[in-house]
């Protein structure tokens, strides 16, 4: 089932124009349209591994959320130049 989601969920966001996003329920619709509430869940796991990765972005209130730390309503969006992880600072 991870597979089915994880290739849902890019190929949505591939037919999105950049920096826009795919909400969970149509990723679950297009990996399981007869039980897709029952892949929500799934939905959510896999996001989370994915913005692990730094392969996805979860997006509340439409800025970037901590994977191991959100709750509620999210959306999805590939990653931006705006997204890199901070640059390490310089030790003194």
């Amino acid at each position: 089932m991870s597979e089915l989601v994880e290739t849902a969920i890019f190929d949505l966001l591939a037919k999105v124009p950049a920096g826009k996003s795919v909400s969970p329920e149509e990723v679950a619709r297009a990996a399981d349209p007869e039980s897709w509430r029952r892949t929500l869940g799934h939905v959510r796991a896999v996001a989370r591994g994915l913005a692990r990765q730094g392969r996805l972005v979860i997006l509340r209130h439409n800025k970037p959320a901590d994977p191991e730390d959100f709750k509620g309503v999210y959306r999805l969006r590939l990653p931006g130049p705006d997204d890199a992880a901070p640059a390490a600072e310089p030790e003194s």
